[in-house]
């Protein structure tokens, strides 16, 4: 285990504008970063955008102008989307950078000398969508290959192979071995199944005179890297202290490395699963220096994958003006489980919203502050009577959310974290219910009752903050500030009886006011 939490996603291709997908991977990522940084560890966090390929060369070509301007204006949008859902990453990844394409080239010229490269003629179909050759094992039950390889063409041609296939026992053995190297793990199941079919070598070039929109091979300038083979390196190339040179010191990168990369399904086989660590072997990476593979699902739209063809493409950045950006955070962190598909609904969104955050939590808060304002000036007092902190123990399970938090957390259970949370907002509100704090009121002789209720709901509140705050950190910071109370805060805090007695509130305001149901975003 290396001093920093190192994650990154797979990086964007833009060829096509950012969807409800690169949204959720990205939230989901970021999230998990700031539960490390609450958590007290270093956090490296890197994103970015894959710029070449076919594709790309050819939209631009469409659209009359050169590549690197099609991408440059697409690279923005994703970049400005991701500032909106507040998406803090360390840093950007972008495969037409300088110093990535220095080390794409190191290391093929370092995998042509050591003899893992070779040249040979090719022969076969090849899908332009997907950017690769296929085989028979692509092909439907109807011998066809199917609809999600695109326009399938076939070529002959003479290339640069990877020598994949004498990796395949290596790969199985790892896989055996490790078996928290790819989560779930029922695709960890799938991935051994398609390494055990695995039998050709990679085809890792294409000729000039079909694609020149990419990374020139160092020793033979008639060939451009292949598109995954340049993308997947971007995980090391932006990584701090990597040298692909054989000998480099690599005691800066292996504090970071290895990492944790968040990758969707779609992507699982063959490149992360198959591909990169057979790349990272090749260059003289230790098993336990293979990166663990976490895998999301997709959202879907009435059990079918979005699509521009269907129509059915969300729009992230439409949702995030319509609703705020904490309301989709919270929606895309709180109505899926990691791993797993969902169905997107924009009305289960604003369900969501409405019933967690406004009623639940923001109820929560606005009572509980006006109550210490109505009966105590703002001013707690902890609660000393051990009849009374034995009420509030027993009625606001403080340490075990925070424990469930924690665990669902080292799960990468988001949704599962934001169930521990918000079941001690619940018990808030019960209590407030059984307790009825403005009966009490009215007894003077109940007045140290009265302020050890007043005192375990700010408190709880406060850990309920702190809790929220990978997903929702400017609600967080609004709740602090409510309670009077300076950020930052870690997860050690998060631990009842840690307002000082004496200390002031401050005044209620709407941290999550209701969203009235409107139109379907476009």
């Amino acid at each position: 285990m290396s001093d920093t939490f190192f994650i990154t996603t797979a990086i964007d291709y833009t060829n096509g504008k950012p969807h409800i997908g690169h949204a959720y991977e990205k939230v989901l990522a970021d999230v998990l970063a700031r539960f490390q940084r609450l958590a007290g560890r270093p956090v490296f966090f890197l994103t970015g955008v894959d710029q070449h390929g076919q594709k790309v060369q050819q939209s631009a070509e469409k659209q009359g102008v050169n590549p690197q301007e099609f991408v440059d204006t697409l690279t923005a949008s994703f970049v400005a989307l991701w500032d909106k859902l507040d998406v803090r990453y360390d840093r950007w990844a972008a495969t037409t950078a300088p110093s990535h394409k220095d080390c794409v080239r190191k290391i093929l010229q370092r995998l042509h000398d050591e003899g893992q490269l070779y040249k040979a003629t090719r022969q076969g179909y090849y899908s332009v969508r997907q950017e690769q050759f296929l085989t028979d094992k692509e092909r439907g039950e109807d011998g066809q290959f199917g609809p999600e390889w695109g326009e399938v063409v076939f070529l002959e041609e003479e290339n640069y192979l990877f020598r994949l296939a004498e990796h395949r026992d290596w790969l199985l053995h790892l896989l055996d071995q490790n078996p928290h190297l790819v989560q779930p793990d029922f695709r960890r199941a799938e991935l051994r199944n398609a390494v055990e079919k695995l039998s050709g070598d990679l085809t890792v070039s294409r000729p000039k005179a079909r694609l020149s929109w990419g990374i020139e091979f160092p020793f033979d300038p008639d060939f451009v890297t292949y598109v995954w083979f340049d993308a997947l390196v971007n995980y090391i190339s932006f990584a701090p202290g990597y040298d692909p040179a054989p000998n480099a010191d690599l005691s800066e990168f292996r504090r970071h490395w290895p990492a944790l990369h968040l990758i969707g399904k779609d992507i699982l086989i063959p490149a992360h699963g198959v591909y990169w660590p057979i790349m990272l072997k090749a260059l003289g990476f230790k098993d336990s220096e293979i990166p663990t593979l976490l895998v999301h699902g997709w959202w879907n739209i009435a059990g079918s994958k979005m699509s521009k063809s269907l129509g059915n493409i969300v729009d992230p950045d439409v949702l995030a003006d319509r609703y705020g950006p904490e309301a989709l955070r919270y929606y895309l962190m709180s109505d899926i489980a990691t791993g797993r598909d969902a169905d997107f609904s924009e009305e289960r969104l604003v369900q969501r919203f409405n019933a967690d955050l406004a009623n639940s939590l923001g109820n929560l808060l606005n009572r509980t502050l006006n109550m210490a304002q109505k009966y105590r000036q703002g001013v707690l007092t902890a609660p000393s009577q051990p009849e009374h902190l034995d009420l509030v123990r027993e009625a606001l399970p403080v340490e075990a959310a925070a424990a469930d938090y924690r665990a669902a957390f080292e799960q990468h259970a988001v949704h599962q974290a934001l169930e521990a949370a918000f079941r001690l907002v619940a018990a808030c509100n019960q209590f407030i219910d059984s307790q009825k704090p403005w009966a009490v009121a009215k007894n003077p002789d109940q007045a140290g009752l009265l302020d050890a209720i007043l005192y375990a709901l700010a408190d709880s509140l406060r850990v309920t903050a702190i809790l929220i705050s990978p997903v929702l950190p400017k609600a967080a910071r609004a709740i602090f500030g409510q309670l009077n109370l300076d950020a930052p805060f870690q997860i050690e805090d998060a631990r009842r009886g840690l307002l000082p007695t004496g200390h002031q509130l401050g005044t209620p305001t709407p941290v999550f006011p209701r969203i009235e149901p409107s139109a379907p975003a476009a």
